[in-house]
């Protein structure tokens, strides 16, 4: 008697929105031997068909509503940050999973309802967050977790980076709050704020300021920020970010744990592998240059989103995985939703000049569980092909 084993399934994807950014999902997706790229699809015509020549995709249009005409399984939403609502709710009428870049919306009401818009649908909704799974991210998720660190007590963030005018004006969007949705708290300290959340858990207040020193003639949103984040479990994180910085200074995130254990990584040149440069446990430090000499501090974002490549691969695998196997992304619309409200506060306390308060924060003296003990860790995908 012969068996034959079921044939492996293939998933259908289709990208949405073919500027910068979809460089990496194209990217990640034709890594992994059990997808395939179908179609693309932009407002713009000619970049979508010159995308799908230069990748070999057999399908180029011009609407979401065409591209979901192909037996999607996944939706990749590489628009720009307002418009991912409209592609989301779309795929998720349709049936088909979506993985989003971040931010996952501009406002609140939005994420809201494109999380309840999949979850209704019975769909996956997962959002990049690739730094996430740097090897130095996940060390200090697990050192929080086996109690090298312990729960996270305090955490300081500094995202100081370089920004020319021209990045602003490449693109008619950014820059805008109508369009890009704010400056350097929506596009790039989101990232560090997608980590302090996860590190330090759920948020009881925060407190912050934005304003705009360096690129008042070419945006109207906010290039420098600065806020006080207090977590329900009485942890406390100062968050100070600008792309009024020049030369780049790259991104630093150190936390320390209720062991008295401390640990930092850094981001330099901005888009490298995040590398921890301190480790202090027990009675040793053990330290790594922030700055290293000879390293161009100034990388063009062609280039920073190139060397995510390799990070996006594994995000993109985890949510693949995760469909085959029916479980949830490492890293969903609901964690998404998290980082955006964090942020939110930081507009709405520098507007009124008062906390935003989320819930009660614990006394930081009392004896509680883990910030994180319902948080699921990451899991660690295969080495990806390619």
């Amino acid at each position: 008697m012969t068996s034959s084993a079921t044939a492996p399934r293939t998933f259908r994807v289709g990208i949405v929105g073919c500027g910068a950014i979809s460089r990496n999902h194209l990217e990640a997706f034709r890594a992994l031997h059990n997808v395939r790229i179908v179609g693309v699809c932009d407002v713009d015509a000619d970049r979508a068909r010159a995308t799908a020549e230069a990748w070999g995709v057999p399908n180029a249009l011009t609407s979401v509503e065409e591209l979901l005409t192909l037996g999607l399984d996944i939706v990749s939403v590489c628009t720009p940050h307002p418009t991912h609502e409209e592609v989301v709710l779309k795929a998720a009428a349709a049936g088909v999973n979506v993985l989003c870049e971040k931010p996952i919306a501009t406002k609140l009401e939005s994420a809201e309802r494109m999380v309840a818009a999949c979850e209704n649908a019975g769909v996956q909704l997962g959002v990049l967050f690739q730094r996430r799974f740097w090897p130095a991210s996940q060390k200090i998720r697990t050192a929080i977790d086996d109690g090298t660190l312990g729960r996270a007590i305090m955490a300081q963030c500094s995202v100081m980076l370089h920004r020319a005018p021209e990045y602003y004006n490449r693109d008619a969007w950014r820059g805008t709050w109508e369009s890009d949705g704010g400056g350097v708290l929506m596009s790039q300290a989101v990232h560090q704020i997608d980590l302090l959340q996860w590190y330090l858990g759920d948020v009881a207040e925060v407190y912050g300021k934005v304003n705009t020193y360096r690129h008042g003639d070419d945006i109207e949103v906010e290039d420098s920020a600065t806020a006080v984040i207090t977590f329900t479990s009485g942890a406390m994180a100062t968050l100070q970010a600008s792309t009024a910085v020049s030369p780049n200074l790259g991104i630093q995130l150190r936390i320390t744990g209720e062991t008295g254990a401390s640990a930092s990584l850094t981001e330099f040149p901005e888009g490298s592998d995040g590398r921890m440069d301190l480790w202090a446990v027990g009675e040793r430090i053990v330290v790594e240059p922030v700055h290293p000499e000879g390293v161009e501090p100034n990388v063009d974002l062609s280039i920073i989103n190139g060397q995510l490549i390799p990070f996006h691969k594994l995000q993109v695998q985890d949510f693949v995985q995760a469909l085959e196997n029916g479980t949830e992304p490492a890293i969903t619309g609901k964690d998404a939703l998290i980082s955006l409200r964090i942020l939110l506060a930081v507009y709405e306390s520098s507007r009124t000049g008062e906390p935003v308060r989320f819930a009660p924060a614990h006394p930081a003296h009392a004896a509680i569980p883990s910030a994180r003990a319902a948080i699921k860790p990451l899991r660690s995908p295969e080495k990806v092909a390619g």
